[in-house]
């Protein structure tokens, strides 16, 4: 394996679902304009609470990809 260099983005997605559909999401997206795509982190996890019940899931994520 040779060396890379990476740029980091962050992102935030969400869901109505899960928090593991928020990530799906939010890197599908991003691999719709982003080549060489890694790794990501989540750095924040958040919420929107409607009637005492989860409405959406929000995922704060940093995702790094290798530079050509």
């Amino acid at each position: 394996m040779g060396d890379h260099v990476y740029k980091v983005i962050e992102i935030v997605g969400s869901s109505t679902k899960s928090i593991e559909d928020a990530i799906q999401q939010a890197i599908a997206k991003s691999g719709e304009t982003l080549r060489n795509l890694d790794w990501f982190e989540v750095v924040e996890t958040r919420g929107h609470i409607v009637e005492a019940k989860v409405a959406h899931y929000q995922i704060k994520l940093k995702i790094g990809f290798r530079l050509d």
